[in-house]
């Protein structure tokens, strides 16, 4: 086998095997790694190949630990391949190791694309040293381990039926009072989408990031093919909007944000119902809501968010979690101890890793 490392000039093949492969992620494409680039993540991507078949890809963000003065390497929804192909990911995790031993990388850390209670791959991943770490009490996980995701490889019809009737009304309802959905935005349009993030974050007590990163994103993926902006407009004012992703068969809703005005014109719903189309024309099998709670309890700070996606119908989906392959015993042992201190400063640990 062949390992292979990726850059501009074979990216082509990298970002097809990705968008071709059953775990295909946006977080994997090569220009999701020069969007974290812009923000001091530095991105390396390999390819495995058996003579001219591809067999694995990885797209790995690095990033120095505070205060340790060594490096971790992170996979967002990787690695990309048949996670029942240990041969390939054997000589995966062997290359790997002899670039993080070069670069002074103490851990990677991966959190596949499978589902919780696949207990084949968790069996094989701690047979081969990596660590489960996502169900520690102490540690909140870089990716949501719960999400809302629809199956929209169906026909509308189908897909309203099956929607809360709560729901089916907001959105008729947002259509009949005028609200309209456009759908082919420019820059201009983003900065507006802006405008309505920092009115929702206030309202919602959440922190934003930059303008720029939006700009980034534009530029890297919306720029690509790799997402879209919606933004709904009731009598000339844009008063909701939403950024979409997308890669092989899935949608990710990323980011949304709305007015305080007008929200009781149900725009919200009405942006979602035209990306869940969107998604359905582009021939996709799921349709991402991202991060929920993961049980319907009406006292959870985010059952709100819990109960408006589900409104749209599918399901909560759990992921296998976080597993860390430790390359320095030491510096690993000394992140261990740090990370229940960061846990207290959990909004600023979060926000450095997810910057």
């Amino acid at each position: 086998m062949k390992f292979i490392e990726i850059n501009e000039n074979n990216k082509k093949q990298y970002n097809d095997y990705i968008k071709e492969s059953h775990q295909s992620h946006v977080y994997q494409l090569y220009e999701w790694g020069e969007l974290k680039n812009e923000t001091n993540w530095v991105p390396y991507r390999y390819m495995v190949y058996d003579g001219d078949t591809a067999k694995a890809a990885i797209s790995l963000l690095k990033k120095r630990i505070p205060a340790i003065g060594k490096y971790f390497f992170y996979a967002p929804r990787g690695p990309v391949c048949s996670l029942t192909d240990y041969e390939t990911m054997d000589f995966l995790w062997e290359n790997i190791s002899k670039i993080a031993k070069q670069q002074h990388v103490a851990f990677l850390k991966i959190d596949p694309g499978a589902y919780a209670g696949d207990e084949e791959l968790h069996n094989y991943l701690t047979s081969r040293d990596f660590k489960h770490i996502a169900n520690r009490k102490d540690y909140k996980e870089i990716q949501p381990k719960f999400v809302h995701r629809l199956a929209v490889n169906k026909d509308e019809d189908r897909l309203l039926a099956e929607m809360s009737s709560k729901t089916r009304y907001n959105i008729r309802y947002a259509a009949k009072k005028g609200v309209v959905i456009k759908d082919d935005c420019s820059i201009d349009d983003l900065k507006e989408f802006y405008r309505l993030l920092k009115i929702t974050a206030n309202r919602d007590n959440f922190g934003a990031r930059g303008y720029e990163y939006y700009v980034n994103m534009w530029n890297h993926l919306v720029k690509n093919g790799y997402g879209k902006l919606f933004m709904a407009e009731y009598e000339g004012t844009y008063i909701a909007g939403a950024f979409n992703l997308i890669c092989g068969n899935k949608v990710w809703y990323a980011y949304g944000a709305s007015d305080n005005k007008m929200r009781n014109k149900q725009p919200n719903s009405l942006v979602q119902w035209t990306m869940i189309k969107w998604a359905i024309e582009n021939n996709c099998d799921i349709y991402d809501f991202g991060g929920v709670s993961g049980f319907a309890d009406e006292t959870h700070p985010m059952y709100g968010v819990y109960r408006f996606k589900k409104g749209f119908g599918g399901g909560v989906t759990e992921f296998i979690g976080e597993y860390d392959l430790v390359f320095s015993k030491l510096h690993y042992s000394m992140w261990d101890k740090l990370m229940p201190f960061a846990i207290k400063k959990r909004a600023q640990i979060l926000k450095l890793l997810r910057r």
